[in-house]
């Protein structure tokens, strides 16, 4: 078949979602610095400017793939105990960025101000009013919870998930002889363990949370703020 009359045909049922789909899959197959609308336009079989009728420009693309992935979470059932309401939306957020390490660099450093994303951080907000916070430690305890998860985020998907960064690497022999304090800890350090490190890190932050909450720092809290 005629390439022009093929890519006529693919423009004709072109969609939104189809290019979404194609997006995600470059960038994790190119890697976010790899990615362009010349490449996606390729893995569709188009031309790019079949992509600018659906998306203006690489900013309207990057807002949709945000607002799909950011769309995708549920506000936990507001029958559930706070703590595990809580638990349940830090959770997902970090699953959406496991789903796509290529893309999470972009997605938490991402300001979200659209929409779909703002809802999501209206309800987040307001699940710390429902524990019991005010307005301004709800949004202090927002930031701090999202400091932790950001970092894990960048840490299990372009930090240690990928290997050394140095090109001048130390054996084993010479890391137990010299540095045996990494040495020990090296094998927590690994992508195995990192659930297990992200649970108790977030269980220390719940139950800081639930520790002010209860009123045993909360006066501490506001003379520091």
């Amino acid at each position: 078949m005629d390439t022009s009359i093929k890519k006529k045909r693919v423009r004709g049922r072109l969609s939104r979602e189809m290019i979404e789909d194609a997006a995600f899959n470059v960038i994790e197959t190119e890697g976010l610095s790899g990615f362009s609308m010349r490449k996606l336009a390729a893995a569709l079989g188009c031309e790019a400017m079949s992509i600018y009728h659906h998306f203006p420009s690489v900013a309207h693309l990057h807002e949709a793939l945000v607002d799909r992935l950011v769309g995708s979470l549920e506000m936990p059932d507001a029958g559930l105990p706070w703590r595990q309401r809580m638990r349940i939306a830090i959770e997902d957020f970090r699953r959406i960025g496991r789903d796509h390490p290529a893309y999470a660099t972009f997605l938490v450093t991402y300001r979200m101000n659209s929409p779909i994303c703002l809802a999501w951080l209206n309800g987040i907000l307001s699940l710390f009013r429902d524990g019991g916070f005010d307005t301004e430690l709800s949004a202090r305890l927002f930031r701090a919870v999202g400091y932790y998860l950001m970092g894990a985020v960048l840490d299990e998907n372009a930090g240690y998930a990928k290997g050394p960064s140095a090109v001048n690497t130390v054996g084993d022999e010479q890391l137990a002889r010299d540095f045996p304090n990494v040495m020990a800890a090296g094998r927590f350090f690994g992508a195995a363990e990192f659930d297990k490190t992200f649970e108790l890190g977030l269980d220390m932050l719940l139950d800081e949370m639930e520790r002010l909450r209860d009123g045993a720092g909360a006066g501490q809290l506001s003379g520091k703020v």
